[in-house]
């Protein structure tokens, strides 16, 4: 997977937005103003994904490129460096999970606008 299929996946998802709300390279994408996933444009492919903390520490320990989330919470928030070892598929899966979790936490009101999106 490379920059663009990965924010052409993104931004194929309901509620979605992308910004670079911080600086120049970093890619944020959102889901009714939440982040989900932020990227380095600039730099080796990597993507900070939020994930459910036990499974964060499983995948840390299971996947030497899953690090805990670089200037983010590290109980949260995972970083991904995307290498050849990783499946375009995982990649869309960990992709859902973060998006899943934030949708989620969404107030019931922001739920039902992003459902009549």
């Amino acid at each position: 997977m490379n920059i663009e299929e990965l924010r052409d996946y993104c931004i194929t998802k309901k509620g979605v937005s992308e910004s670079f709300p911080f600086d120049e390279e970093t890619l944020v994408f959102k889901v009714m103003n939440k982040m989900f996933l932020l990227t380095n444009i600039n730099k080796e492919l990597s993507m900070n994904v939020k994930c459910d903390p036990e499974k964060a520490i499983e995948l840390r320990e299971k996947y030497s490129f899953v690090l805990p989330g670089w200037h983010m919470n590290k109980r949260l928030w995972n970083t991904v460096n995307i290498e050849g070892s990783i499946s375009d598929q995982q990649i869309k899966e960990w992709i859902d999970d973060s998006y899943n979790l934030i949708v989620t936490s969404l107030t019931k009101k922001l739920q039902n606008e992003l459902l009549s999106m």
